[in-house]
């Protein structure tokens, strides 16, 4: 495995971030390394995305730091220019995970169906995200169709959170979930970090109770 993708299994939960404003780039990677999770997957939805990404990459190189929702080839390229590590995909577009393979850039792409995965193990991925996992049938749903494709394990994300995410880190086959509970817009708009702070190091004590070692 990459040793990025390495990294963020270790981790366990991986944080979603919004930004709308690279303002708050870095007091939110402060907030998440001191909980315990140096790692962050950002949304490139925003305007903010880039050069969030590039400040937390940066002034926290120790962070892992990815571009979520990523959608073009030319978005692979701002986020990857900007310090980002990884790329996460919200579906499985071929052109991208090429472009990324070719580019050795580490990527996840979301796939919910059976024909989605059949097409990252003919693409030679071994991680995928389960995107959206929760409306999508959640862990029943990952174990139904995790069976045949004994070569892939997945990152659930949407709908996750507290009192659901032990269920799926129990799961062998689950290699991190993506989270966005300990980094909601509201207390990122409220400057209220220590909150995060307090809400990552409880995903990290999650992670330890829950995931088999």
């Amino acid at each position: 495995m990459n040793t990025t993708l390495e990294k963020l299994h270790q981790f366990g939960i991986v944080p979603v971030v919004v930004l709308d404003d690279a303002k708050d780039a870095a007091p939110l990677a402060k907030a998440l390394c001191s909980g315990g999770l140096a790692c962050a997957e950002v949304t490139f939805r925003t305007e903010a995305a880039e050069e969030s990404i590039r400040i937390m990459a940066q002034e926290f190189p120790e962070m892992i730091v990815g571009a979520g929702t990523v959608l073009t080839i030319e978005q692979v390229d701002r986020a990857v220019n900007a310090g980002a590590k990884f790329i996460v995909t919200p579906g499985f577009d071929p052109e991208i995970v090429a472009y990324c393979q070719e580019k050795e850039i580490p990527i996840t792409p979301g796939v919910v169906t059976p024909s989605e995965m059949a097409q990252a193990v003919k693409f030679g991925l071994d991680i995928v995200k389960f995107f959206p996992a929760e409306p999508s049938g959640g862990l029943s749903m990952i174990k139904a169709v995790a069976a045949p494709y004994t070569m892939l394990r997945f990152m659930p994300t949407g709908g996750l959170n507290p009192q659901n995410v032990g269920s799926y880190l129990q799961y062998d086959r689950i290699f991190a979930c993506g989270g966005s509970w300990m980094v909601k817009s509201s207390l990122i708009d409220a400057g209220d970090f220590e909150q995060i702070t307090a809400l990552t190091k409880e995903a990290v004590e999650l992670v330890q109770k829950y995931r088999e070692v």
